[in-house]
C-alpha cells in the first residue's frame, strides 16, 4: 500500500489506516482480544501500517494495540488522544469530561504510554479542546513532550480552524482528524484549504458514515445492544430513505469499476485531496480485507470529475446525530 506523509512530521503512513474505537466502543459488545489480534496482524500484512485509538474508549483499546505490536513496535504508527478523562450523564446523554490542563496532560500520556506497551507515541491527538484552557498552552506542552521523546508529532480532533491556527503557530500539528464522508462534507468549506496551506494531514474518521455507505444497512436492520447506531440520526428510517439515491448511485458507480461500495467510497476520498487518510473501523476480517483493498482502486481526472459532478445534483441528508 502506498504511504502518504503525516504533516512535517516525518512519518509515513498507509494512506488507509484502521480505526479501532469499534472494538470496545459504541457499537456494541467489546469484541474478543484474540480475534482484535488477530486482525491487527493481518491489517499489517496487508500493508497498513496506522493505528487510531483512545483511551475514552476503554482502556482495553489501547491495551489490544500494546498487546498486539509490542515485539513490532518499529513498524506501526500508533495514535490515540487525550483531553477527554471520562464521561457523565447529563439527562440521559453521555456528556464528554475535558482536562487539557498540563499536569493532566502529562497524567494521561504516561497512562497511554503504559497500556501501549511503548515508550513513545507517534500521533498524540487533543481529542476535544478545553474551553478553560487555550490553545497556545497546550502546544507548549505537545513541544516538550516532544523534545522528551515522549511522542513524536501532535494532532487535533475536531478542532475549529481559529485554534489549530494558534495551536499550529506553538508547535506544528501534524494531522487534523476529523469526520469527513459523502454524507459529510464540511471540511471542504475551510479546513482542507488550510490543511493545504499549512501541510497538515486531514484523518477521515467515519469514511463509510458508520457503515451507512457500504450498502449493508437498511431500515429494517436491528443493531445489537450497545450498538449507538440504534439510535443515530443517520439511521432513522426518514433519513435513510433521503440518502437512497445517494447510496444506489455509489453501488452503480463501484459496480461499473469492479469494486464493491465501501471501495468505492474510500477510493474516492483518497482522490479527493493527497493529504487525506481515511480510517475506516472494523472488527470483521472481511471488513478489513475489503476497505484496505480500495488501495488498488483509482480514479482518472475524467472519472472523478464526472463523479464528482453526479454527486453535486444528489441532494444529501447530513443529518448525523
Amino acid at each position: 500500500m502506498k504511504k502518504r506523509s503525516l504533516g512535517t512530521s516525518g512519518l509515513e503512513v498507509s494512506e488507509i489506516g484502521l480505526g479501532c474505537m469499534g472494538m470496545d466502543h459504541a457499537y456494541g459488545k467489546p469484541a474478543p482480544r484474540k480475534d482484535m489480534i488477530e486482525l491487527l496482524h493481518r491489517s499489517c500484512e496487508l500493508g497498513c501500517n496506522f493505528y487510531d485509538t483512545a483511551v475514552v474508549y476503554g482502556e482495553a483499546n489501547e491495551e489490544v494495540l500494546g498487546d498486539a505490536f509490542s515485539s513490532m513496535r518499529d513498524k506501526v504508527v500508533l495514535a490515540t488522544k487525550f483531553g477527554i478523562t471520562g464521561q457523565r450523564i447529563v439527562d440521559d446523554k453521555p456528556v464528554n469530561i475535558l482536562d487539557s490542563k498540563p499536569a493532566s496532560i502529562r497524567r494521561q500520556v504516561e497512562g497511554s504510554l503504559r497500556r501501549l506497551k511503548t515508550d513513545y507515541i507517534d500521533l498524540y491527538y487533543q481529542h476535544r479542546t478545553d474551553p478553560e484552557v487555550e490553545p497556545e498552552v497546550v502546544a507548549e506542552v505537545m513541544n516538550d513532550l516532544i523534545r522528551e521523546g515522549k511522542i513524536r508529532a501532535w494532532g487535533l480532533s475536531c478542532a475549529p480552524v481559529d485554534y489549530l491556527k494558534r495551536a499550529h503557530a506553538v508547535c506544528p500539528v501534524a494531522a487534523i482528524e476529523d469526520q469527513y464522508s459523502l454524507l459529510w462534507r464540511e471540511p471542504e468549506e475551510d479546513m482542507f484549504d488550510l490543511c493545504r496551506d499549512l501541510n497538515i494531514t486531514f484523518v477521515a474518521y467515519s469514511p463509510l458514515g458508520n457503515g451507512f455507505l457500504s450498502g449493508c444497512y437498511t431500515t429494517s436492520t436491528v443493531y445489537g445492544e450497545g450498538d449507538f447506531r440504534s439510535f443515530m440520526g443517520r439511521f432513522r428510517p426518514e433519513v435513510m430513505r433521503r440518502n437512497q439515491q445517494l447510496l444506489d448511485y455509489v453501488r452503480e458507480t463501484a459496480a461499473k469499476k469492479g469494486a464493491t461500495p465501501a471501495q468505492l467510497v474510500l477510493a474516492w476520498e483518497l482522490a479527493q485531496r493527497p493529504f487525506i487518510v481515511p480510517i475506516p473501523g472494523t472488527t470483521k476480517m472481511k471488513r478489513l480485507e475489503e476497505n484496505l483493498g480500495a488501495a488498488a482502486i483509482t480514479f482518472t481526472d475524467a472519472e472523478l470529475a464526472d463523479f464528482n459532478n453526479a454527486l453535486a445534483g444528489i441532494e444529501v441528508d447530513e443529518t448525523h446525530f
